[in-house]
């Protein structure tokens, strides 16, 4: 019995060697960013200012977008897209490309965002608006040329933040009814790195997106560290391409923010710097340039516009600055 568990061990041991391996060499690595106006709102900045400066001085090319509901339809059946349309045209001028993200449960806390007005109604009803949201967004934007991928929901496997419990059959109408509406563009769906099984949000997409955080608070364990290595991703990635087939993948949410225990906008700069210090920008774009990804999205670009702007350290502002406005580079394995 004790040689049978040992073999076993081994073939297993095997296996995650086998899986981990490093890819061949990336040629290219494209950096992009995510940009929430509403967390900027909520960092005390004029976001406007803030999403010109990540398009001029920062120079992102690729860039995520969010069609939160509570901005577009704040009162039941009184649409307003200015700020998205903004975004949008902005974006085109500068030939920046655009995943636009469409949901209810979309980047930043509480992570699902909904009307309050939504919340009085029955979830059938609810339901149905978010459809119809959806809709008019698609309609509204898929002659966009800048839009170039639609993101539906976010991590929607992951069970965090305030919001309803998943509904499968749901999600699923949500992902048909893009493809009936625009059948020319690919549908994203993204999962929880080191928590998420990968294959349910991947079976779904024609293109996957993983989130990589490196550093969360919990409310049991306090700061923590997740202990990941970029053998890790790699591993998941040929698990996932074994079940649901080879698909494109990026990193939709590669974290250059701290998180603790409140929210940025409630944390002493001190607390912030200790959690996520400069140094660890480098030793985080070195561990992405080994997980075989070609395609990440850089997490923090309004914090390191507050830091700029309101703290006077423009470290990770200039930092980033570098990393995205100059070619990418390949890098060795």
């Amino acid at each position: 019995m004790k040689k049978l568990i040992f073999l076993i061990l081994i073939v297993v041991l095997a296996a995650i060697f086998y899986l981990a391996r490093p890819f061949p060499k990336v040629e290219k690595i494209s950096y992009g960013a995510t940009f929430s106006q509403i967390f900027s709102r909520q960092l005390g900045l004029d976001w406007q200012k803030n999403y010109i400066a990540v398009l001029d001085d920062l120079k992102v090319k690729k860039l995520r977008l969010m069609a939160y509901w509570p901005e577009i339809e704040p009162e039941e059946g009184k649409y307003d897209f200015s700020g998205l349309d903004w975004q949008i045209s902005e974006a085109e001028k500068r030939d920046v490309e655009i995943i636009l993200a469409i949901g209810q449960k979309l980047p930043r806390w509480p992570e699902c965002h909904i009307p309050k007005w939504a919340n009085s109604i029955s979830p059938d009803e609810r339901e149905q608006k978010l459809l119809d949201l959806i809709e008019l967004t698609i309609k509204r934007y898929k002659d966009k040329k800048a839009v170039k991928i639609w993101q539906v929901e976010n991590e929607p496997f992951l069970s965090f933040g305030e919001c309803p419990k998943l509904d499968k059959n749901f999600l699923d109408r949500e992902i048909a009814l893009v493809r009936k509406l625009d059948s020319a563009r690919p549908v994203l769906l993204t999962d929880s790195g080191e928590l998420g099984l990968w294959v349910p949000a991947a079976k779904r997409g024609d293109i996957f997106g993983t989130t990589m955080y490196f550093q969360i608070y919990h409310d049991l364990f306090g700061q923590f560290r997740w202990p990941t290595f970029p053998g890790f991703f790699r591993m998941k990635q040929r698990l996932t391409d074994l079940f649901v087939g080879p698909k494109p993948k990026i990193v939709i949410e590669f974290q250059m923010e701290p998180w603790g225990e409140k929210q940025l906008y409630e944390m002493p700069l001190e607390k912030q710097l200790a959690i996520f210090s400069i140094g660890d920008f480098d030793k985080r774009i070195k561990f992405v340039e080994k997980t075989g990804f070609s395609e990440v999205y850089l997490w923090g670009v309004e914090w390191w516009y507050w830091l700029k702007e309101k703290e006077n350290n423009p470290e990770f502002w200039e930092k980033a600055k570098k990393l995205l406005s100059n070619e990418p580079k390949g890098v060795k394995k």
